[in-house]
């Protein structure tokens, strides 16, 4: 990435809307974490009208974050060995999130490949995209607009005009839900 080209955070209130309007927003942000750059590919949509939601049955202690403010990360633990990352959206007092499902690395790909022990695919997937960017527990509720560490930026390349639409993937219900949305192959 040209060191010339200017970066702006994302702003709180373009996250603000219902998720699945903001996933397709999210195309081709970057996702910033020390030296770590990528630029989103991939996402998810959940809402708590959703049954796949972690949010369908209510605010726990583990899904908080996810009820707002949108803007901050939503990271939870996943198959007993696993992390993945989610943007909250939406107003205040609603659960709904955005799951970063892939990145390709911009910058710090060394880093990068060294937390992923040298392999090839180095942020394909939510659980890869964590680990490649050193994304946690201590990461839940960091403030993606504001806060210092993990941020989202805008680097003027706009969202693909027609993102790749499909089901999410990874889930037991509401499997059909077209709220998956990608970057497609030609950009």
């Amino acid at each position: 990435m040209p060191a010339s080209v200017p970066l702006t955070r994302v702003r709180r209130d373009d996250l603000a809307g219902d998720a699945p309007d903001v996933a397709p927003w999210l195309l081709n942000k970057l996702l910033v974490h020390g030296e770590c750059v990528g630029r989103i590919v991939e996402v998810e949509a959940y809402r708590e009208d959703d049954p796949a939601s972690h949010t369908f049955r209510g605010r726990t202690a583990r899904n908080a974050v996810m009820f707002g403010p949108a803007g901050h990360l939503y990271v939870y633990f996943t198959y007993g060995m696993h992390y993945c990352s989610n943007v909250v959206t939406g107003p205040e007092g609603v659960g709904a999130a955005v799951l970063l499902r892939a990145v390709e690395p911009v910058a710090g790909v060394e880093l990068m490949r060294s937390r992923r022990s040298g392999r090839r695919q180095l942020a394909d997937g939510p659980a890869k995209l964590c680990q490649a960017f050193a994304i946690g527990p201590q990461h839940d509720g960091a403030d993606v607009c504001r806060g210092r560490g993990v941020g989202l930026f805008d680097d003027g390349t706009s969202p693909p005009p027609k993102p790749l639409i499909g089901p999410r993937v990874g889930i037991s219900k509401a499997v059909d839900t077209p709220w998956r949305f990608r970057v497609p192959p030609d950009g």
